[in-house]
């Protein structure tokens, strides 16, 4: 297969934030074959290859002078089967929510708790996404990837991959050296609701629902997301730009000393996760705006782009929330979104 590197392409479609950035060199990979043959040109050790899904999880605090490599693998086919389970392998570029909808539409559970959340498959394992009390791991197979290092397809299992809390090697010692081109799940033929989380229970309560479904899960997900989080195509945003700070149990018993309304959840080795959300508004900071860069009026946690905001304008604003936050709290934030 022939493929077409193109050259000063804007990126302002290719991520939800809808900064105006420009990519030095272009390269749409539909076909595993295309980073094969590019490999061989050597140009993915020259340009520092960036590898882009939805573009929701990414900040651009300019052009970017190199390589970018568009995940546009599609499919999804059932691969094995049993009494119990289903293996769904999916091509890294289909949207995460499509194979949400697809998992809920067979009844195959497990999938339903993150319902709407942003981005591509390919890009799931990097962050080892999450919501409402689930987790990519507890329902990842494996997943199969070039090795831009080697030039050959890998497959790499959940212990491999070292998932942890928004964490992954793909983050870590292996940032940026792997093209995630297909992801397996294992998902539930007889699945189980977990409605502990969040409003899930109350909004299914509300319904008149005394017996929920993983459909009606995901629909209650959909419609608390949809209540709080803006939609990038209106308001550009990546969704949660912090993680949930984890913190030592005494850490916690002082912050909750200071502040009893403090939103904690014990974790099982012992810590306390912290949320940030609360930590971002208690400090003042929900609804801020400076200039297009600014705090979301309705979730502290998401960072947002009026219109005309830069990269480094919304990364000023969230360094400051930052220092604020520590100087309050004695807590420190850290980004979930890429910076390039």
């Amino acid at each position: 297969m022939q493929y077409m590197l193109q050259r000063h392409i804007t990126l302002k479609a290719l991520n939800t934030f809808g900064f105006d950035a420009e990519a030095s060199l272009f390269l749409p990979v539909a076909d595993i074959d295309i980073l094969k043959k590019v490999w061989k040109t050597n140009l993915l050790s020259l340009s520092s290859p960036l590898i882009l899904g939805g573009g929701s999880n990414i900040l651009f605090k300019g052009n970017y002078p190199g390589l970018v490599l568009h995940n546009r693998l599609s499919g999804k086919e059932v691969v094995k089967e049993t009494e119990h389970h289903v293996w769904l392998r999916c091509g890294g570029g289909e949207i995460w929510h499509n194979v949400v909808m697809h998992a809920v539409q067979h009844n195959w559970g497990g999938l339903e708790n993150m319902s709407l959340i942003p981005g591509t498959i390919g890009a799931s394992p990097i962050q080892n996404i999450g919501a409402y009390g689930a987790e990519l791991k507890d329902v990842f197979e494996e997943l199969d990837a070039f090795d831009m290092l080697h030039g050959q397809m890998v497959k790499l299992t959940a212990e491999e991959c070292e998932f942890g809390y928004r964490d992954s090697i793909f983050k870590q010692s292996c940032k940026g050296r792997y093209f995630i081109t297909h992801v397996t799940l294992r998902l539930h033929k007889n699945p189980e609701v977990n409605v502990k989380y969040g409003d899930i229970a109350a909004t299914i309560a509300e319904w008149g629902i005394t017996r929920p479904g993983i459909a009606d899960v995901s629909r209650a997900v959909i419609h608390i997301r949809k209540s709080k989080l803006p939609d990038p195509a209106e308001l550009g945003n990546c969704g949660s730009f912090f993680k949930n700070p984890v913190v030592s149990k005494d850490d916690a018993d002082k912050l909750s000393a200071a502040h009893p309304d403090a939103k904690r959840f014990d974790q099982p080795d012992g810590t306390v996760k912290i949320a940030a959300g609360w930590l971002i508004e208690k400090a003042g900071w929900k609804g801020y705006r400076r200039g297009d860069a600014g705090v979301h009026a309705k979730q502290a946690l998401v960072l947002v782009n009026y219109g005309n905001a830069t990269g480094t304008e919304v990364l000023t604003l969230a360094h400051d929330i930052v220092e604020d936050i520590f100087t309050k709290f004695q807590v420190k934030l850290e980004m979930e979104v890429n910076t390039r």
